[in-house]
């Protein structure tokens, strides 16, 4: 049977009338339900009817704005430039491959080193440093960013729960058990956690007399009181806590005496939370302790002779890595970083340069007869 219908109805989407069928009767017809079609509705954006603009580009427009943009990044580059030089920083590698280095002869220490090796590097700080020292430490050619590394952890155990504690995720191994027990914290991350202790002194007529270095404050506050949380149960007795499990397979101790208060101690050490967040870049400085100002009229570091004492538990010369030890200080755009204030002087004076070339060739021929007829 043939179903005829007009070329209107058919651009519809629906013919007028039905479709017979075997057993009932018309499919689409005149009578009983809405009239179904698959035509857009009529509003201005399924019918593609919204206004549009597009910008039409002229010299009067692109020179205004190559030059305002120069004139712009330009003072802001320099600005940016100027309070990034004036961060004090000093940096001293104690990798000791360097065979005149005091720390050469910890050069293959390895994990269980016992006693652990001890070196002393003694330097001079030409400079004061007069707001809050931040003292960091630095790796190289140690990628954190690696899939699988970064993958190893249980997140849930580091958050507390009580389960994951005695059976950490699959995604730790094979840092996930030791001697049939559950390793707490598991995982790549957390064995490998860096474990050198750092103490700085000032020496002053040969006398040495130790600087402060604050523990505390130095994790993300979100990490702290958030992300990372100890077992439930009584908080002033960990090593029932942590009962059943074992320590990382690289650590000297186990996580339970990590730190002796028990706000610093277990998942929420804060050396522990500072390590636990992955370095994106192979080269990466971690901070490790705070130096804080004692009153404004003396600076907090004062320039003169230092020496810093190192307990070299750390072994990166298997893999060509190096380490160091930074202090600095801050200013309202962080530490010291160069580059940011270089990038915005190097565009704006490029968008200067090209505003200035353009306008000269503008000059030059934007007046130019554009006729196509042949002069006589």
């Amino acid at each position: 049977m043939a179903v005829n219908y007009s070329a209107k109805e058919e651009a519809d989407g629906h013919p007028s009338g039905g479709v017979g069928v075997p057993g009932g009767g018309a499919v689409g017809g005149g009578g009983g339900g809405a009239v179904k079609t698959r035509k857009p509705d009529n509003t201005a954006f399924k019918q593609q009817r919204l206004p549009a603009w597009q910008p039409i580009l002229t010299a009067g427009t692109v020179l205004p704005a190559f030059f305002v943009i120069g004139l712009i990044f330009i003072p802001i580059g320099i600005g940016i430039f100027v309070t990034s030089n004036n961060i004090r920083e000093y940096e001293i590698d104690y990798t000791g491959t360097e065979p005149s280095s005091p720390c050469n002869k910890c050069l293959n220490v390895s994990w269980d080193s016992t006693p652990p090796c001890t070196c002393t590097i003694n330097f001079t700080l030409e400079h004061s440093f007069e707001s809050n020292v931040f003292m960091y430490y630095g790796l190289s050619n140690f990628y954190q960013n690696h899939r699988r590394y970064v993958k190893s952890r249980d997140d849930s155990q580091l958050n507390g729960d009580n389960s994951s504690l005695l059976n950490p995720s699959k995604e730790c191994e094979p840092y996930r058990t030791n001697e049939d027990k559950p390793i707490a914290p598991c995982g790549a991350i957390a064995n490998s956690m860096f474990n050198d202790t750092l103490e700085l002194y000032r020496i002053d007529n040969d006398t040495r007399t130790p600087i402060t270095l604050i523990k505390k404050g130095i994790a993300w506050w979100t990490d702290k009181n958030v992300k990372f949380r100890n077992p439930t149960g009584d908080g002033n007795n960990l090593t029932a806590l942590f009962q059943g499990t074992t320590k990382p397979v690289n650590w000297p101790k186990p996580v339970y005496m990590l730190d002796s208060e028990p706000d610093n101690n277990g998942f929420i050490n804060e050396d522990f939370i500072v390590w636990m967040r992955t370095a994106a870049l192979p080269t990466f400085r971690k901070l490790y302790r705070l130096i804080e100002r004692k009153n404004n009229l003396q600076p907090t570091l004062q320039a003169g002779k230092y020496s810093l004492d190192i307990a070299y538990n750390y072994p990166v010369h298997s893999f060509d890595g190096r380490k160091r030890m930074i202090l600095s200080t801050i200013s309202w755009m962080g530490g010291k970083n160069p580059f940011l204030g270089i990038a915005y002087i190097t565009v704006g004076s490029i968008c200067f340069f090209l505003g200035v070339v353009l306008l000269i060739i503008h000059h030059k021929y934007g007046n130019r007869n554009t006729s196509a007829d042949i002069p006589n």
